[in-house]
């Protein structure tokens, strides 16, 4: 699956599947696929001119805010691009190096390991888990090994971060993607450090993950 880009007017466009910008004509067209990736980014010179909110241009579906119209895209919908920053430079910034998606991903254990079985840390170290066609910016489910808990779901609701490791009743693990809720009951067993948020993000669907645990 993927997407069909039609211009009305000229423009210079780029993918995350290989990065290489491309200039589009008006009333062109290009076609992005979506073919191996989870996410598939595209780039516009001007960016996207949608109204800021929050001091950002995203789209947070969970509230509806943001974006076009708060919600995701549909056929047919026309997005206005903005003025290009430092229009006529030919000067283009490098690109930062690509994750490695075979690299193990950092976490740091707890804070809650008195709410899982002894052995629940060390299965996450030790075994391989894949990313879940489920997962969004909400979250990254994984499937694989589940983790024993020794409690059920009273615990006190504690603010989240990015990276944390949820373990529901199931077992499953959800790291917490950047549209997290602010505060989660579930217990966290680990949490996965800044340096491997990307590495963890780019990973298309059925990619293994593995976590190795870091100072």
């Amino acid at each position: 699956f993927g997407a069909l880009l039609l211009a009305a007017t000229p423009g210079t466009l780029a993918a995350t599947d290989d990065g290489v910008p491309i200039e589009v004509g008006a009333r062109g067209s290009w076609s992005v696929s979506c073919a191996g990736a989870r996410v598939r980014y595209v780039a516009v010179r001007g960016g996207i001119e949608v109204p800021p909110v929050l001091g950002g241009r995203g789209t947070l579906l969970g509230a509806g805010l943001g974006g076009h119209e708060g919600r995701a895209l549909r056929p047919g919908d026309r997005l206005p691009v903005g003025e290009p920053v430092g229009k006529g430079s030919s000067r283009r910034g490098a690109w930062p190096p690509a994750f490695d998606l075979d690299a193990k991903i950092g976490v740091v254990p707890g804070p809650d390991l008195h709410r899982f079985d002894p052995s629940a840390l060390e299965e996450l170290l030790i075994r391989e888990f894949r990313i879940d066609p489920r997962s969004d910016r909400v979250g990254i489910r994984l499937t694989g090994p589940t983790m024993l808990r020794v409690d059920d779901d009273r615990g006190v609701s504690c603010p989240m971060v990015r990276g944390a490791i949820q373990v529901p009743a199931s077992g499953a693990l959800i790291v917490l993607g950047p549209d997290h809720p602010t505060m989660g009951g579930y217990p966290v067993l680990a949490a996965v450090v800044g340096a491997s948020l990307g590495a963890l993000g780019a990973r298309p669907v059925g990619a293994a993950v593995r976590f190795v645990a870091v100072q």
